[in-house]
């Protein structure tokens, strides 16, 4: 590395922000530009480590020690190649990722770790502004199509990998526009969707055809894409929603998260004239303690509530990690978002009872207990805690408790894909039970992280390329390490 000894040099430095009681107002990102002085310090702190586990900590395999030395020396073209060659969308995992990369980094053993995704998000920005984000046409086309069915990260990533690859890439998309649960499920204050079209436009003056407001089953047939295509790649996500199932869950005021979030989205966009779930001047309880939970604790914000709270059945994490979570273990540490300071109460250990109604059927109030938790035979349980009864106000409710599975709509049936009992697709390799069907992101694996997405689809579309060519010159994900940890 450039630095031997940033890391001693220089401590972490983030982004700041703008303040709360400003953003709440509007729907903007919250951040502030950064000083590039600052940000080549914060480069320098890499490392020159033996064994970069920040490879390992990231699903995409990115080779982050080399973009930080290029960043400390300002070559920010090199950078960008650096980076782009594994990572189809560092726009996107430089805002929204939460950096499982940080969590392995070799500094973070007994100081802050190294500000990779930061870097990361300025390092595609600098690309944009300096113009090396260029058009990349494939030499050749291969002759062979193939449909995606679904724009989100994972969808996308197969697409451009694809595309590259020489084949003729069809994404068809339900929705009004192209993103998936980038546009519809990430607030702006997260993600300004300016950073998804400028991405998208460049991928159609690269030769990606997107059909949006084209759902399969309804306006198109699985069995005409089946036999107009050589191959279809089903990403669609994990959309199918965990139910809290207790008394009163189907009345009036009590919404998954993603109806709340994806609707504001559509608001921001000039897609509807206002949001029909609206929070101002409501009491809103949000059960569910982790990102989307936040989200939508920062929507209600921006709506007005009169007063937010946000439950979690777990217990209040600690704040530095315990000798049970060691590094490079992800660290099961207290976190605060960007929402949490814009205003709201959290509670921790509390179990949801029932929720009480008018009798007009709205929600108006939410009846919960708090637990302790112990260990027996091996495993943690709860015990409600005597005499903690009670029932709070609670005019609107969000339910952020994670997904449970693909959308039961049919899609999957429909292309004669095999589903597992736990309500995932049979899946071997990327391949569907399907011949030509293959699978990637949420729908294959479950609920997962963007990163995650955006690895599944490039990890796809390396076998769909085998499929329709016989082998593939598309870059895979370089597992020599874990290998290398394996074994030490």
């Amino acid at each position: 590395m450039a630095s031997k000894d940033g890391f001693i040099k220089y401590n972490r430095e983030l982004e700041k922000s703008r303040d709360p009681e400003q953003r709440v107002n509007d729907y903007k990102e919250i951040y502030l530009p950064l000083e590039e002085d600052t940000l080549n310090k914060q480069a320098a702190r890499c490392m020159d480590c033996g064994i970069p586990f920040c490879h390992q900590g990231c699903p995409l395999g990115n080779v982050i020690p080399e973009f930080n030395d290029a960043v400390y020396n300002k070559e920010w073209e090199d950078a960008f190649h650096i980076l782009r060659s594994t990572n189809n969308f560092p726009e996107f995992t430089g805002r929204i990722c939460p950096a499982p990369c940080e969590a392995s980094c070799v500094l973070g053993i007994n100081k802050d770790p190294v500000t990779i995704e930061l870097i990361e998000k300025h390092i595609a920005e600098k690309a944009y502004e300096l113009g090396h984000v260029k058009e990349k046409h494939p030499k050749v086309r291969t002759g062979k199509n193939v449909a995606i069915i679904g724009s989100g990260p994972a969808g996308l990533a197969a697409a451009d990998q694809l595309n590259q690859a020489g084949h003729e890439v069809t994404v068809f998309e339900k929705d009004a526009k192209v993103g998936g649960l980038l546009r519809y499920g990430i607030p702006d204050f997260k993600l300004e969707k300016w950073v998804i079209d400028r991405r998208i436009d460049f991928m159609a003056k690269e030769g990606v055809i997107f059909s949006t407001e084209t759902e399969v089953g309804f306006n198109i047939k699985a069995e005409n894409i089946l036999q107009n295509f050589d191959a279809v790649v089903l990403a669609t996500g994990a959309a199918q929603p965990r139910e809290l199932r207790i008394k009163g869950h189907d009345s009036k005021g009590v919404h998954f998260a993603m109806e709340f979030l994806g609707q504001q989205n559509k608001v921001i966009a000039g897609e509807l004239d206002e949001n029909p779930i609206s929070a101002k001047g409501k009491h809103v309880i949000v059960i569910g303690g982790g990102d989307t939970g936040s989200d939508c604790i920062g929507t209600s914000n921006r709506h007005g509530a009169a007063s937010i709270l946000q439950l979690e059945l777990l217990p209040k994490p600690p704040k530095q990690r315990t000798n049970l979570n060691p590094w490079p273990e992800w660290p099961m540490t207290l976190r605060s978002s960007s929402s949490h300071e814009e205003g709201v109460e959290r509670s921790w250990s509390v179990l949801t009872k029932e929720f009480t109604v008018d009798e007009k059927g709205q929600v108006n109030g939410l009846t919960l207990v708090d637990i302790a938790w112990t260990e027996k035979n091996g495993s943690m349980q709860f015990e409600e805690i005597e005499g903690t009864e009670r029932t709070l106000p609670c005019d609107l409710a969000f339910i952020a408790i994670g997904y449970s599975g693909p959308s039961k709509n049919g899609l999957l049936e429909s292309f004669g894909v095999e589903l597992m009992e736990n309500g995932l697709p049979k899946s071997k390799n990327y391949s569907s039970s399907k011949k030509k069907v293959f699978l990637a992101g949420d729908m294959r694996r479950g609920q997962s992280l963007v990163v995650w997405a955006i690895s599944e689809g490039r990890e796809a579309a390396v076998r769909v390329d085998e499929f329709l060519m016989g082998k593939s010159n598309l870059p895979q994900k370089d597992h020599s390490h874990f290998q290398t940890l394996e074994n030490v």
